[in-house]
């Protein structure tokens, strides 16, 4: 058995890696953000919404890439090379079938946005942004199949410097293209669109480069007759991903319908709303990581039988994610107004009202760290057990009759607008790291390993 100290060096080891992989992912967002908040605040309410349209979509794509990850750590684990290599490839199959299937979900976004009671503005806009963007759908999945590959088999520094050249890329690609400098045309929110496909593109391709040709990795033939189907390989890629595509779904949608509800407030409170989430969004990749890493964990153990370890590495993960919340709880308590500020031009006559509106919702934010923590690393580790049906069914209670209802009540019933919005969120994520903790302690952490979910 290994002593919790060695798991936490192992967890730190794996996860940092992730963590500045996902910090560098949702660069790319932020500077889309700050970007858009420079060139105009109806413009940033747009790239906002349209943000999140496009990540509702992605994130239920990325189920299914997330489901190799355990799968891959588990037949790593026994050395079965070939398991390996058929699990990322049917991934990748079920990612580009994906992509091709959701595509009408762009083409026919303004019509979307203005049945779900969008301005006209704002819908018109949203709707530029997504029928340019919507072509990097296919790159962001098959990059969410990569990323777990990699990381399953210790290289995840790999994903962590591929995303950083992506920033670098996307970043300079907005400089040009939304604010046509050096001569390039300034082309404002497709500018953005434009500069998000590249950059998915860039990344997926590094991936693929390292996947298919790093020495220790060749072994796999990864790509080697992609074109023949391993229909056993895909049933079991389908089976473990769809139940976590539709919890990340239940998830995402939960805020994707807060972001349409600030939008029933107006332009300001979506702007303000957009940026508070993405300073959100900032801390909550640090968890993500570490839930990433605590799956391949999990995994191994899972695969091999130790529920020792299991248990072990469940608790280094926790440790870590729990100093993470006290960090940020200090940040959104202590310096709200600085954060929102970092968004915003000092000369826009919109930004008092931003930043007030932005800094009281992360007074919110600040009492939710913990219960967003809590309900991503219990779903991390329970999908290295392979323990993804029952966490589905808590994730559509939690948020779609708890959360929902709750947001809708305290912001709109009650009065309490932007932040009794999120207030509910605050409800909702509360109630699933309850019942999702509760699952992986009384369950995998407990039961014979190899014994089916209850």
């Amino acid at each position: 058995m290994t002593s919790l100290s060695a798991h936490l060096r192992a967890t730190l080891s794996l996860g940092l890696p992730l963590i500045g992989g996902m910090l560098a992912q949702i660069a790319i967002t932020v500077t889309d953000t700050v970007m858009m908040g420079w060139y105009g605040v109806p413009e940033l309410a747009a790239v906002a919404l349209g943000g999140s349209y496009f990540h509702v979509v992605l994130i239920l794509g990325m189920g299914f890439g997330l489901a190799v990850m355990p799968m891959v750590a588990a037949a790593a684990a026994n050395d079965d090379r070939r398991q390996v290599r058929r699990i990322t490839r049917m991934g990748l199959w079920i990612a580009l079938i994906f992509s091709a299937l959701v595509m009408p979900l762009f083409v026919f976004s303004g019509t979307i946005l203005r049945t779900l009671g969008q301005s006209e503005e704002i819908a018109t806009m949203g709707e530029i942004y997504l029928r340019i963007a919507g072509w990097g759908i296919a790159p962001a999945v098959v990059m969410t199949v990569l990323r777990s590959h990699l990381s399953a088999l210790d290289h995840a520094r790999v994903v962590l410097y591929a995303v950083l050249a992506g920033a670098c890329l996307n970043a300079g690609l907005n400089w040009l293209l939304i604010f046509g400098n050096l001569g390039a045309p300034e082309l404002g929110i497709a500018g953005a669109a434009y500069a998000s496909i590249g950059t998915q593109a860039l990344i997926a391709l590094v991936l693929a480069l390292h996947a298919g040709l790093h020495r220790d990795l060749k072994q796999d033939t990864l790509f080697a007759r992609f074109w023949r189907p391993d229909w056993e390989a895909f049933a079991q890629v389908f089976r473990l991903g769809w139940p976590i595509a539709l919890t990340l779904l239940s998830e995402s949608g939960l805020f994707m319908a807060t972001m349409v509800m600030m939008g029933w407030l107006g332009p300001n409170p979506l702007a303000a709303h957009g940026i508070a989430l993405q300073i959100c969004s900032v801390t909550f990749m640090v968890h993500i990581g570490l839930s990433q890493a605590a799956t391949v964990r999990a995994g191994r153990a899972w695969g091999t039988g130790d529920v020792e370890n299991l248990r072990l590495a469940a608790i280094a993960a926790l440790i870590l994610s729990g100093a993470m919340v006290a960090l940020t709880i200090l940040g959104f308590v202590l310096i709200p107004e600085a954060l929102i500020g970092l968004f915003l031009d000092p000369g826009d006559p919109l930004r008092p009202e931003i930043l007030a509106l932005g800094a009281s919702l992360l007074i919110v934010a600040a009492l939710f760290q913990l219960a967003d923590a809590g309900q991503v690393m219990a779903l991390g580790l329970l999908r290295g057990t392979q323990d993804t049906r029952v966490p589905m069914i808590y994730a559509l209670i939690s948020y779609w009759l708890l959360g929902l209802p709750a947001a809708w009540v305290i912001g709109f019933p009650l009065g309490f607008e932007g932040p009794g919005i999120w207030w509910g969120l605050v409800v909702g994520l509360a109630f699933a790291a309850g019942l999702m903790m509760t699952r992986f302690w009384r369950g995998p952490a407990r039961r014979p390993v190899g014994a089916a979910p209850a």
